[in-house]
């Protein structure tokens, strides 16, 4: 595997526990997160880029964005799913949930 494609993995994991740990102590709620996230999405959606970029690369855009809004949906006292979770969990998300496309 890619040496980048690991740190990507492990700054995901990152990010998503740290969102975690804040909203468990009611720094930020869930909705918060959730919001940012979509900001972020959308403003993927709105780069002046966008008409170059292949559906695969807009998949890859979107995954991170993606397994951070899945973590974020898991309830505070529980545990944020692994990478390998959260992985099967976009790929089974429905391609009309896309909002860079």
């Amino acid at each position: 595997m890619n040496t980048a494609n690991l740190q990507l993995e492990g700054l995901i994991m990152a990010i998503a526990s740290i969102n975690h740990v804040l909203v468990r102590k009611g720094l930020v709620s869930v909705e918060e997160i959730d919001v940012a996230l979509l900001k972020a999405q959308a403003n993927m959606a709105d780069a002046s880029r966008n008409d170059e970029l292949s559906g695969a690369d807009h998949d890859s855009i979107n995954l991170p964005l993606r397994m951070l809004q899945l973590a974020n949906q898991c309830a505070p006292e529980a545990d944020v799913p692994t990478f390998s979770e959260m992985s099967r969990m976009v790929d089974e998300m429905k391609p009309s949930q896309d909002l860079v496309r």
